[in-house]
C-alpha cells in the first residue's frame, strides 16, 4: 500500500454517490507499502479500503483477483469483499485510474515485531489457501516471473554495483542458473505471491485477515511458500530465526504435506522468491515515483537472504525436517 494517486474530498463523495456505502465522514492515504494507492474511508455506515490500481497491475486482470478472493472467502478465509456500484459492477475509475472499495478488516499488521507463533499462523493460512485452490479453476500469468526479473535487474545495470560490488554480474549469473534449473512438475495453482508481514492482519497472535491479491496469479506453491517464509522468518540483516521457520514450515506442513520434490526444491525456491523481491526493489530505488507518499524499500535485505539461500544443502538449514 502507498499514496501515489491524490484524491480530493469532492471525488471520493461522488464515488460513494455511485454505491450504497453512506455518506463520507473521513478519508486518509495509507503509506504502508509500494504498489497501490489505498485510502482508509470512513462513512456513516461504517468502514472501508478504496485502492487505486498502479504501475503493476493490469485493470484487465482484477476479475481474476476478485473471484480468487471470492473462492477464498467460500473457504473459510477472511480476505476483503469488493463493493459492487448500484449498477452492479465493483470496478470503476477515479482521478484517472482503475479502483475498487473492499470492506475494513478487522486486526493489524505485526508492524511491531512478531513471533513464531505468528508464523506458525501464517504457515497454516498459506497451506489453507495452496488446499483451496485445486477447486479454483481461473488462471492468471505470472506476471512477475522470471523474464520480468530479468527486465528489471537488467534496467538497472548501472547502478547494481553501488549497492555492492560486482552485484550485477552475480544476479545475473543468477538468473541463467534459475531458469536453467527451474522445476516444472512441482504442484502448482493460484497464489497470492505477496505474502508479505503487511498485508497479514492479526488480533493478538490470532490471523484475521490477508488483503492485496493484486500479484496473486499461477504459480508453483513452493514458489509462494518461499516467497512467505523470507520476510517473516529473516531479520533485516538476512539472518535466518530457526523458530519462526521451523514453525511456519510445520504449520504449513501440517496442513499440506509438502512432497518429497517439493522438499528438494526449497533452497531453490528460497533464491528464486529473494531474486525476485531484489528485483522490484532495486528498481524501485533507483527510479523512485515523484510526488508520492512512500519509501522505497532497501533491495539490500533480500540480497542477504538470497546469499543465505545460496549456502544450505536442504530443509535442514531452515530448523525443520518432516
Amino acid at each position: 500500500m502507498a499514496v501515489y494517486t491524490r484524491i480530493t474530498e469532492n471525488d471520493l463523495k461522488d464515488c460513494l454517490s455511485r454505491f450504497d456505502l453512506g455518506a463520507l465522514e473521513s478519508f486518509e492515504g495509507i503509506a504502508d507499502g509500494v504498489e497501490n494507492t489505498n485510502y482508509r474511508i470512513t462513512t456513516d455506515r461504517g468502514r472501508y479500503i478504496l485502492t487505486l490500481f498502479e504501475k503493476r497491475v493490469n485493470p484487465e486482470e482484477l476479475p481474476f483477483y476478485l473471484s480468487f478472493m471470492t473462492h477464498l472467502r467460500d473457504a473459510g478465509i477472511a480476505c476483503p469483499a469488493a463493493a459492487a456500484d448500484k449498477a452492479g459492477n465493483p470496478v470503476f475509475t477515479i482521478a484517472g485510474k482503475t479502483a475498487i472499495i473492499t470492506d475494513f478488516l478487522d486486526g493489524q499488521w505485526p508492524k511491531n515485531g512478531f513471533t513464531a507463533a505468528h508464523c506458525a499462523a501464517v504457515g497454516n493460512v498459506l497451506a489453507r489457501m495452496h488446499n483451496a485452490a485445486a477447486t479454483f479453476y481461473n488462471t492468471r500469468r505470472n506476471s512477475m516471473a522470471l523474464p520480468a526479473w530479468r527486465a528489471l535487474i537488467h534496467a538497472t545495470a548501472g547502478e547494481a554495483d553501488t549497492l555492492e560490488n560486482n552485484l550485477f554480474a552475480a544476479l545475473d549469473a543468477e538468473l541463467d542458473f534459475l531458469e536453467k534449473n527451474w522445476p516444472r512438475h512441482l504442484p502448482h495453482g493460484a497464489v497470492h505471491a505477496d505474502l508479505f508481514p503487511d498485508n497479514v492482519f492479526f488480533n493478538g497472535t490470532a490471523l484475521s485477515g490477508i488483503i492485496d491479491f493484486y500479484f496473486a496469479c499461477t504459480d508453483l506453491f513452493v514458489y509462494d511458500l518461499m516467497l512467505t517464509l523470507n520476510p517473516w522468518c529473516f531479520d533485516k540483516d538476512g539472518r535466518l530465526d530457526i523458530g519462526k521457520s521451523a514453525a511456519l514450515l510445520a504449520a504449513y506442513h501440517a496442513e499440506r504435506p509438502l512432497r518429497a520434490a517439493e522438499l528438494e526444491a526449497l533452497p531453490l525456491m528460497g533464491r528464486a522468491a529473494a531474486l525476485r523481491i531484489i528485483a522490484t526493489r532495486m528498481y524501485d530505488w533507483f527510479n523512485p515515483a515523484k510526488d508520492a507518499v512512500v519509501t522505497p524499500k532497501d533491495p539490500r535485505e533480500h540480497i542477504r537472504i538470497w546469499r543465505y539461500h545460496q549456502s544450505v544443502s536442504g530443509v535442514a538449514d531452515y530448523g525443520w525436517t518432516p
